[in-house]
């Protein structure tokens, strides 16, 4: 029996799950990356535009480009102050668009392990790249628990639910991304872990958030209600609250970063 297929098409209910939690991660990693200004920009896998939107207010760039599969995701990225600034068009990561050389700084935010062959996105990501560039990307440790809504997942296949799966979510490995890169022939490879937290206001702000999220709602559309009040409950146990009644939750990205060879 195939999995159900992850889809991005709402680019309004990616904002409010994962759009925030690329954003606090986006950040750590631009903060590490600390790239000097006045650079060409690629996003590959900009989805809504919200790792694309920290570039241009954090690394002011001379340009920026965002690439990606999704018209819906695309859609919300051209109503954000950022394309103002970037341009953001359809295309494929394993296949980009552009000319050799292209760009300063080639990234990719939450992204490599929905390629479904990332040593090719990776080599198009280096093509597209100019000698001495940037080529860079985190993504969401899936096989070590690190993505946001595990604990979630977790207790929804506990019920008998069946999710999706990204097609290469064993690339999210750290070993793997050096793999990649190195397999790939950048030099200066460099990695860390980035671990980010986030805060709701309470247990009502963390569910209702939560099963707005495309990797969770096609499963939660298909489960009884008597499982997903199931589920609530067990979440409730699982993320228990402050003082205050706020719960905040964490997650953890592996990034890496090389630089493209003078050719």
């Amino acid at each position: 029996m195939n999995e159900p297929r992850i889809r991005f098409d709402d680019g309004a209910a990616y904002e409010r799950m994962m759009g925030t939690w690329s954003r606090i991660a986006g950040a750590a990693f631009l903060d590490w990356l600390a790239p000097p200004p006045d650079r060409r920009w690629l996003d590959v896998g900009c989805g809504n535009g919200a790792f694309t939107e920290l570039v241009t207010e954090r690394c002011a760039p001379s340009s920026v480009d965002g690439i990606d599969p999704s018209d819906g995701q695309l859609a919300y990225a051209r109503t954000r102050p950022a394309a103002r600034i970037a341009r953001f068009d359809r295309g494929d990561a394993m296949a980009l668009p552009f000319d050799d050389g292209a760009f300063d700084v080639v990234a990719s935010a939450l992204v490599i392990h929905f390629i479904p062959d990332p040593a090719r996105g990776v080599a198009e990501m280096a093509r597209v790249a100019a000698p001495g560039g940037t080529v860079a990307a985190y993504t969401w440790d899936m096989p070590g628990g690190g993505f946001p809504l595990d604990g979630m997942q977790q207790e929804m296949r506990a019920l008998g639910a069946t999710l999706p799966r990204p097609p290469s979510d064993a690339a999210s490995r750290s070993d793997a991304l050096r793999d990649l890169w190195q397999h790939t022939g950048f030099e200066s490879i460099d990695q860390r872990e980035i671990v980010v937290h986030r805060t709701f206001d309470d247990f009502d702000d963390l569910w209702t958030t939560s099963r707005k999220a495309s990797i969770v709602a096609s499963a939660l559309a298909a489960m009884s209600p008597a499982d997903i009040a199931a589920l609530e409950a067990r979440m409730r146990e699982r993320m228990p609250a402050d003082a205050r009644g706020r719960i905040t939750c964490s997650a953890r990205a592996n990034a890496i970063r090389g630089r493209v060879p003078n050719r």
